[in-house]
């Protein structure tokens, strides 16, 4: 019989978390040298030194695992979205700040895959919504909703409004990232000057 089935619950859990980490670091460090599309999951595999039977007791595909590692960005840029909110004087500090954040956040997580990426290799994109991305939704519509009701920001629809500036950021911030070198400020400012003179012209809700 298996000792594992003797180790304490804290044990198991312990080296579950260790292992889900270990595939993820690997996988970065794999998708930079080799880039995402040429590499396998048996390169990565190899990078964690654990046996093929435990990397897929976490993940069935390496699409799986770029799932995974954009769910760990969301989750640690959540925090640094609502502490941007949450000391923001107003709507337009709040965006310039949240898409500064945003954009740094982006080339200090993936300096070391992205910055050595393939030339013009596709990027690899997340289909649906997971809970972290969820989060992140959720955070920017809450800061439009406050916004529009202390008269700080244009009443249009906040679920519209928050879908687009998501979706500007995103997409301007990977062609930010396929740039060398890296322009954080100037694709802030780019970005941050669409959203505002984009609103303007926005219809006010209920219009």
């Amino acid at each position: 019989m298996s000792q594992v089935a003797y180790l304490p619950v804290g044990k198991r859990e312990q080296t579950k978390v260790q292992n889900r980490q270990a595939i993820l670091d690997a996988a970065r460090e794999v998708f930079g040298e080799l880039g995402y599309e040429a590499c396998t999951v048996r390169d990565i595999i190899r990078r964690t030194g654990l046996a093929a039977g435990t990397f897929y007791n976490y993940y069935r595909s390496k699409d799986e695992v770029y799932v995974a590692l954009s769910d760990e960005g969301a989750r640690r840029f959540t925090p640094l979205l609502k502490a941007q909110r949450a000391q923001s004087a107003d709507w337009e500090s709040f965006v310039r700040a949240a898409i500064e954040a945003y954009f740094s956040f982006l080339a200090d997580e993936h300096q070391s895959w992205l910055a050595r990426r393939p030339p013009d290799e596709p990027f690899p994109h997340v289909h649906g919504e997971t809970p972290e991305m969820t989060a992140v939704f959720n955070e920017v519509r809450q800061a439009i909703v406050d916004e529009i009701a202390r008269g700080g920001a244009p009443g249009a629809d906040p679920d519209y409004l928050a879908a687009a500036c998501i979706a500007i950021a995103r997409e301007v911030g990977e062609k930010m990232l396929q740039r060398r070198p890296v322009d954080t400020k100037g694709a802030a400012d780019f970005v941050v000057a669409l959203i505002q003179g984009g609103v303007k012209g926005l219809p006010k809700t209920g219009a």
